[in-house]
């Protein structure tokens, strides 16, 4: 199997993923000015278990912080389980104070 490429697609507020030029999922979101809220994800069945969530994910939370201007709302269950066994990634979230973030 070829390399997972996640693209964002602002157009449609979606990261998706593709694997040999074929949809392997995607992420929708709601934009705001101080928020991103990530509020769906699904992966086509035939790439499940393939970590094609997780890189939707870690390429969408890699966006986020490289830019610095929004805060993560994980309302997409896959979001918040990921994002609480990747904690590297939880300063991102909405509402976690900086200082304890990494405690």
């Amino acid at each position: 199997m070829s390399d997972i490429q996640v693209v964002h697609d602002p157009d449609r507020k979606r990261y998706r993923a593709e694997i040999d030029g074929e949809s392997a999922g995607f992420a929708e979101y709601i934009l705001t000015d101080d928020l991103i809220v990530f509020t769906h994800t699904e992966v086509d069945r035939r790439f499940e278990g393939k970590g094609v969530g997780s890189a939707i994910v870690r390429v969408s939370l890699d966006e986020v912080r490289s830019e610095g201007r929004r805060k993560v709302l994980p309302l997409c269950p896959f979001y918040k389980g990921w994002i609480g066994r990747h904690q590297e990634y939880v300063p991102l979230v909405y509402g976690v104070p900086e200082s304890t973030a990494t405690d």
